[in-house]
């Protein structure tokens, strides 16, 4: 049973035509398949708090705005207040396991709370089982994962309660995939993932800084690293900067702790991996506006995509809302398109980040395509801002015909046939990919 305050939120789960509250590859399919035989979507939370004998605690866990850690430290409201209602409600003992991505030893924290606020004859075992889901992948990632983690305390009502989740996953997941560690090594654990990912797209993306300087092609630099089995090509495509919900997050998250335990050298290191990819979206900024002749204000610019990568309509630290943001304070008139994407989201997320301009004032310069064609009438560019397939399968012979001239193409995913574009008229720029030195040139 999954359960949520949020009535609307709940009802688009258990609606009638299966319009989702959120855009996922298989999802629909699944819900379908499940819903209302062992899949159930309910705001009863206390009434499944007392049925349930394991309580997945999956609430958001977003970076502090304000007071202490402010801009690094993440804010555990929703956890505590869950943690108490699970305290308060729970008649018999549970098993509540830590889903949320957390700060290291934030299962101390709630095993407090709920020994503290427990009922008579009452027992709390806490869990650690942190998610690896990619969005955009997120059902196979669950039906085939890589790995299964388990934190517990290393008591024997801890690995008690570890067998049980063990077992849960065993009904399809082999066994030898299950790993089974220490509460605060779980913990630890889903940080350091998602850190060291962001480290290989921010360390693939600096090369690319170098690339263009040079002429050099990432994605043959890219494919040679990549050779490497030590390596491995995974998470080395270059791209205008990584988004989503975890990677900035978690490593600021990273880099609070490491300062909060007396690490500074140790927090400036995995704070230059957020830097590195600030410095990517500014840069790609930079060449498109050098490009158009130094100058956008009054041009129009069609974004292609807007959610932070494919197969999503997740829009969380999305590169394209600081491109659209830079481009506005260039005075620029952009046209977004995104296929999942909703309107009502893109409008909020350009407010947020942008304060000082009212909603009025952006849809002055922003507006909303629904198809890409659309979206690149009159353009004098257009930018790639996220990897969808049907971008890459667009007519660009019509879309050329409809831009005015000459017509720019900006590739930040890697994603177009630039020699083809160049064939049909477009001026292109792919990142990571510099002008070529011209034959017999010596320097």
């Amino acid at each position: 049973t999954i359960v949520d305050l949020n009535q609307a939120r709940i009802d688009a789960w258990n609606s009638s035509d299966y319009n989702l509250p959120i855009y996922e590859p298989g999802l629909e399919r699944v819900v379908r398949e499940t819903r209302g035989r062992n899949l159930f979507f309910s705001t009863d939370v206390d009434g499944a708090i007392q049925e349930a004998d394991l309580i997945f605690v999956s609430v958001n866990t977003p970076t502090k705005k304000s007071g202490i850690g402010a801009g690094y430290a993440a804010d555990l409201n929703y956890v505590e207040k869950a943690t108490r209602r699970i305290a308060r409600t729970a008649t018999t003992s549970k098993i509540v396991v830590e889903k949320s991505t957390v700060p290291c030893r934030t299962a101390e924290s709630m095993r407090t709370i709920l020994e503290a606020n427990s009922k008579p004859n009452t027992h709390f075992s806490i869990l650690s089982n942190p998610e690896f889901l990619a969005e955009g992948t997120a059902v196979a990632d669950l039906l085939n994962p890589d790995r299964v983690l388990i934190g517990s305390l290393q008591s024997p009502l801890g690995k008690q309660a570890c067998e049980a989740l063990c077992e849960v996953y065993a009904n399809w997941v082999p066994r030898e995939r299950i790993l089974t560690v220490g509460l605060w090594s779980s913990e630890l654990s889903k940080l350091a993932a998602n850190a060291m990912l962001a480290q290989r797209i921010s360390s693939i993306n600096a090369l690319s800084a170098i690339c263009e300087a040079t002429g050099a092609n990432i994605d043959e630099v890219a494919h040679a690293v990549g050779k490497d089995s030590r390596i491995g090509p995974k998470f080395l495509r270059a791209s205008v900067g990584f988004g989503g919900s975890c990677f900035q997050k978690d490593i600021l998250n990273l880099v609070y702790l490491s300062e909060s335990l007396h690490l500074p050298e140790v927090g400036a290191y995995w704070r230059q991996v957020v830097e590195m990819n600030e410095y990517q979206k500014r840069r790609f900024t930079r060449r498109v506006v050098d490009a158009l002749f130094k100058t956008i204000t009054g041009k129009r610019i069609a974004i292609l995509g807007f959610a932070f990568k494919a197969d999503t309509g997740d829009t969380r630290e999305s590169a394209a809302i600081t491109l659209v943001k830079h481009f506005m304070e260039e005075k620029a008139l952009i046209t977004i398109y995104d296929p999942q994407v909703e309107h009502e989201q893109i409008w909020m997320d350009l407010t947020e980040v942008s304060p000082m301009y009212s909603l009025h004032q952006i849809k002055k310069q922003v507006s909303i395509a629904t198809s890409a064609l659309d979206a690149c009438m009159d353009a004098e560019a257009v930018v790639i801002a996220t990897e969808w397939k049907e971008f890459a399968l667009l007519d660009w012979e019509s879309v050329y015909e409809n831009m005015s001239k000459p017509a720019f193409v900006f590739d930040g995913r890697l994603l177009l046939d630039q020699a083809k574009l160049t064939q049909i008229g477009f001026k292109v720029s792919t990142i990571g990919r510099g002008a070529e030195i011209p034959e017999g040139l010596m320097i």
